[in-house]
């Protein structure tokens, strides 16, 4: 019947765009068909690929002799070694729970075929088993993501309950302009509503616990729109600080991993000793003494004198608490 045959080409084609291999033997004795019945169906769906090669990127279904099954093969398509790499990311970064985590692989593994699938969740296996989340005050980080972003777009005024780093619970208007993610945790950059300063707040996304969308909407001109790149490139740890220019020698084992933590850092004098003077732009906050504290030893401040006198203040105090 025609209906029949439609919905076994249907299922061809859907299995293999999952990643599995067709079996012209094996899905005929599935279908309790001819071999040649099955070979003319995926005969179809070949030449429906070639006619329409805009629909899918140049697909095709191609016979593998090593799998000795039609792979549907794309270009564009993720490879499994790059689905993998997506996979431990999502993995490394810790900020989604973990029943959103295992859906998000469980789809991706569909794009996998049955071979590879098992390869990937032997990898992962351990991992998975073995995953924490960072706490949430949110049910849904990805909620919050997407209805965030959904404003953003829109230029709406939002309305959020958040927890503070005190663990007070406080509302606030804000016209949000970014979403970016950090040390494990996604950020909200925005401007509070009635702040005609324009003085980005960052608001940790697992923290929001309620948002409203109001009826006011909000536009930017230049002047005021939000640059996620400058911030990527000066911020540590998302603690907010205006910029400066710092300078300091580094005598550690690594200095590449410096300059890959501070992108705008760039090596200005290499001593005789194996110290390296490195200047980089930076946010002048929190975050950047935490960042240079974390190297010990293996860093000197040169200047500014403000930074200088924080970073010997902090160390005073931490020896404090070892006398």
């Amino acid at each position: 019947m025609k209906n029949d045959r439609e919905k076994r080409l249907l299922e061809i084609f859907f299995r293999a765009l999952h990643g599995e291999g067709i079996s012209v033997k094996q899905f005929a004795l599935e279908n309790e068909l001819s071999v040649k019945t099955i070979s003319r169906d995926i005969n179809v769906i070949q030449e429906f690929l070639a006619e329409n090669r805009e629909l899918l990127g140049n697909a095709e279904l191609g016979y593998s002799y090593h799998e000795k099954a039609y792979i549907l093969q794309n270009d564009e398509f993720l490879k499994n070694s790059e689905l993998l790499t997506l996979v431990k990311i999502i993995i490394g970064s810790r900020s989604l729970n973990k029943e959103d985590v295992l859906t998000i692989i469980s789809k991706i593994k569909r794009f996998t075929t049955i071979k590879d699938r098992k390869k990937l969740e032997k990898l992962i296996r351990k991992e998975l088993y073995h995953y924490h989340e960072v706490k949430s005050d949110c049910r849904s980080v990805i909620d919050n993501i997407w209805k965030i972003a959904q404003a953003i777009e829109n230029g709406q005024v939002l309305t959020i309950t958040y927890y503070k780093m005190n663990r007070h619970e406080v509302k606030r208007k804000i016209k949000p302009v970014s979403i970016m993610f950090s040390e494990y945790y996604f950020y909200m950059i925005a401007y509070h509503y009635n702040d005609m300063k324009f003085k980005p707040v960052y608001y940790r996304i697992d923290r929001i616990s309620d948002i409203v969308g109001n009826k006011e909407k909000f536009t930017l001109d230049r002047e005021h729109s939000f640059d996620e790149g400058d911030l990527r490139e000066k911020n540590q740890f998302m603690f907010p600080g205006e910029n400066v220019r710092i300078c300091f020698e580094f005598s550690g084992l690594s200095l590449q991993a410096i300059l890959d933590r501070l992108p705008t850092a760039r090596v200005v004098e290499k001593k005789t000793d194996g110290v390296s003077v490195v200047e980089a732009e930076v946010n002048n906050g929190r975050g950047i003494i935490m960042y240079l504290l974390s190297q010990g030893a293996w860093v000197k401040v040169i200047y500014p004198e403000s930074l200088v006198d924080e970073i010997k203040t902090e160390i005073e105090k931490m020896n404090a608490l070892y006398q």
